[in-house]
């Protein structure tokens, strides 16, 4: 399966959970993002994703991410990247292992495409 491939699959099945799809941006997270610039939003969701889901054990996981007050945090709950157990089940990440870089970076990959899927709804309506 190739890269694309794996996304629509993953954003196809994401689409259909009741609760992942009802996670979009607010006007304030969309001002949020045009003010920073999104190489600056990619950037916090690299820290985020460092700092809040690649360690082996994360003592609050589970509640280590809000469900708003950052464009990132808005695209964690809606992409299934917000704690250990949600990146096990959606994306295979096996939990009680630290994440690798290029796993790191497939979440951050997954987290941006969610963000600049919204952006371009937003654009539509």
């Amino acid at each position: 399966m190739t890269r694309e491939e794996w996304f629509n699959s993953l954003f196809t099945r994401l689409g259909n959970s009741q609760f992942r799809s009802r996670f979009h941006l607010s006007g304030k997270d969309i001002e949020y993002i045009e003010v920073k610039g999104i190489d600056t939003i990619r950037e916090h969701a690299r820290d985020f994703i460092a700092k809040r889901e690649a360690p082996a054990v994360i003592p609050n996981d589970g509640k280590q991410t809000p469900m708003r007050g950052h464009p990132v945090f808005v695209a964690q709950h809606a992409t299934a990247t917000c704690c250990r157990e949600c990146i096990r089940k959606w994306h295979g990440f096996t939990p009680g292992r630290e994440l690798s870089p290029i796993q790191q970076e497939y979440l951050v990959d997954v987290i941006m495409c969610w963000i600049e899927k919204e952006l371009e709804r937003n654009r539509k309506s």
